[in-house]
């Protein structure tokens, strides 16, 4: 089955491991870029198990589920998040989303790619190991971030997943990109350099990629905080270390939006 391409840069943020904080680091680079101007599309692809909404607080109404069953459009599923930003629900406790067929997942994406021509990048947040979802969206995806923890657990699954991208590229002949690290949770800059400098060697010895760090999310109080009530720390006014951390992962992100050409001068 041939790959959908979005028409606008899609950036996957997934994990080898859950509670890693990949729906967080997804929501609040979500934010950000929408601060920053930017047209900005999050969609929740945790097809089962979906939390987006509740960590942006953008209240109920339609989610995927609905498209994959209930026949409605993505485009009736859109609700405004803080700062701007479109947000596309995914469904919880449906098992049915849990199992999509090739062919269901191939019409969600042709039509995520129609709805993406709106949006200057689109973000989707999947699940966390190596399911079909989480393979086939990052094989249809321009740049992928694994985040991962310093604990030895969850750097051993990002591995993991590395390994299994890689292998569906070598398998089925895609071109998977090779993904970027976010170190969440560090103590320091030392400790996030570390850990991705650790996981980079290991996917050199074995894997012959050498994936890049794009940035690290240091373990913080506020943070925690703006996970429990709801509030992304991207929304904070005053800006801390881990808002600093978090502008410099948009910051690569934001390579990907294409620049406006200029209007030819008579």
């Amino acid at each position: 089955m041939e790959l959908v391409r979005m028409q606008a840069p899609f950036v996957l943020v997934t994990g080898g491991k859950g509670g890693v904080g990949k729906s967080t680091v997804a929501a609040n680079l979500g934010v950000q870029l929408a601060r920053e101007g930017h047209r900005v599309l999050l969609v929740d692809l945790d097809l089962g198990l979906a939390n987006l909404d509740l960590l942006l607080d953008v209240g109920s109404g339609a989610t995927l589920e609905d498209v994959v069953h209930g026949g409605l459009r993505l485009a009736e599923c859109v609700r405004t998040g803080p700062a701007g930003l479109s947000v596309l629900a995914g469904g919880s406790g449906d098992e049915r989303m849990g199992r999509l067929t090739d062919d269901q997942r191939h019409e969600l994406l042709q039509e995520l790619r129609e709805l993406s021509a709106d949006y200057d990048i689109v973000l989707g947040d999947s699940s966390a190991g190596i399911g079909p979802d989480v393979l086939r969206f990052a094989a249809v995806a321009d740049r992928v971030l694994v985040v991962t923890t310093p604990e030895l657990p969850a750097l051993t699954d990002a591995y993991g997943l590395i390994k299994a991208m890689d292998q569906l590229s070598r398998r089925d002949g895609l071109d998977v990109p090779t993904p970027e690290v976010v170190v969440n949770l560090a103590v320091d800059v030392e400790e996030g350099t570390s850990v991705a400098n650790k996981l980079r060697a290991i996917c050199e010895r074995f894997l012959s990629r050498s994936p890049r760090q794009a940035g690290w999310l240091p373990r913080s109080r506020s943070v925690a905080a703006g996970a429990a009530h709801r509030r992304p720390f991207a929304l904070a006014e005053q800006r801390g270390l881990e808002q600093l951390c978090l502008r410099q992962v948009s910051g690569r992100l934001q390579r990907l939006i294409p620049r406006p050409t200029p209007a030819l001068v008579s």
